[in-house]
C-alpha cells in the first residue's frame, strides 16, 4: 500500500469517488482500502454503518478519505439514501464495486424459499439497485467503472444452487451493462474469484463439517499456484479495472483462481 492514500497528482483517480458494497470485511474491505490507496475517496457500504467503521479507520489513518454507510442493498429506499449520502459527502460516484453477498448453502432438496430468495435479493437485486442508483452520476461524468463480484461457483458447485445461479446471473448483468453504458465512457466487468480465504469460505467449510485449515490444504492441492487466494489478490485486479488504463476492457468475466478452471 502507498504511504499516503491521498493519490498522486495526475493519477486519474484523485478527486474521484468509489463506492464498495459489503466493505466491512474480506474482499470488500481489501478493495476499499486498495482503491483509497489509489487516490479515491471511498464510500464503505455494509449492512450497518457501525460495521464499516473499521475499514474506514484503516483508510483515514493512512491519510485517505472514506465514510461508512449502512444499507441493505436489496432495499430500494435504503440504496437510494446511501448513494445520495455518498454523493453529498464525497462527490458523485465514479467507481462502483458490487461485492455485497451472502451464502445460504444447502442441497436443492433441503433448500428453502428463503434460502433462495435471500441470496438472489442480495447478489442480483442488490447489484441492480446499486448500479441503477449510480449510473446517472457516471453518465454525467462521462466516466464510470462498474465491477461486479461473481465467483467460480457460477460454473456450478454442489450445495450452492442459489449462489451459483446468482453469480452466473451477475455475469450476464455485467455483459449487458457493458453494451448499454459503453457509449458514456462507462465500463462494466466481473471478477470471479476462486478459493479466497475469507469468513465466507470458512462458513462453507463449517457447513461441510470440515476444519478450515484442512479445507484450505485440500484446495491448495487443486490450485496450480499452490496457495489459496487472499482478498488483496482480488483488490489488485479491482484496482486495474477501476483505473483510466482499463478503459478498453469491458464486458469481461475474469476468473482469479490461481490457474485455469476446466
Amino acid at each position: 500500500m502507498a504511504d499516503n492514500l491521498a493519490g498522486e497528482p495526475g493519477s486519474g483517480s484523485a478527486g474521484r469517488v468509489a463506492l464498495v458494497t459489503g466493505a466491512a470485511r474480506g474482499i470488500g474491505a481489501a478493495t476499499a482500502v486498495r482503491l483509497a490507496a489509489d487516490g479515491y475517496a471511498v464510500g464503505v457500504l455494509d449492512l450497518t454503518e457501525e460495521s464499516g467503521k473499521e475499514t474506514v479507520e484503516k483508510i483515514t489513518s493512512a491519510g485517505g478519505r472514506a465514510i461508512a454507510v449502512g444499507a441493505d442493498v436489496s432495499d430500494k429506499a435504503q440504496v437510494e439514501a446511501a448513494v445520495a449520502r455518498v454523493r453529498d459527502e464525497l462527490g458523485p460516484v465514479a467507481v462502483l464495486v458490487n461485492n455485497a453477498g451472502v451464502i445460504r448453502d444447502n442441497m436443492l432438496f433441503k433448500m428453502t424459499d428463503d434460502d433462495w430468495e435471500t441470496v438472489m435479493n442480495v447478489h442480483l437485486r442488490g447489484a441492480f439497485l446499486m448500479t441503477r442508483a449510480v449510473q446517472s452520476q457516471m453518465v454525467d461524468q462521462q466516466f464510470g467503472r462498474i465491477i461486479n463480484l461473481s465467483s467460480s461457483s457460477a460454473l456450478g458447485n454442489r450445495g450452492q444452487a442459489n449462489y451459483s445461479a446468482a453469480k452466473a446471473g451477475l455475469q450476464g448483468f455485467t455483459k449487458t451493462l457493458a453494451i448499454e453504458l459503453g457509449k458514456f465512457g462507462i465500463t462494466a466487468n466481473s471478477i470471479a474469484p476462486g478459493f479466497i480465504a475469507t469468513d465466507m469460505t470458512a462458513a462453507t467449510a463449517e457447513r461441510m463439517g470440515v476444519d478450515f485449515d484442512t479445507f484450505q490444504k485440500a484446495a491448495i492441492e487443486r490450485i496450480p499456484v499452490r496457495r489459496v487466494g487472499k482478498p488483496e489478490d482480488i483488490a489488485a485486479l479491482a484496482s486495474f479495472l477501476a483505473s483510466e488504463e482499463s478503459g478498453f476492457v469491458s464486458g469481461q468475466i475474469i476468473y482469479v483462481a490461481g490457474g485455469p478452471l476446466n
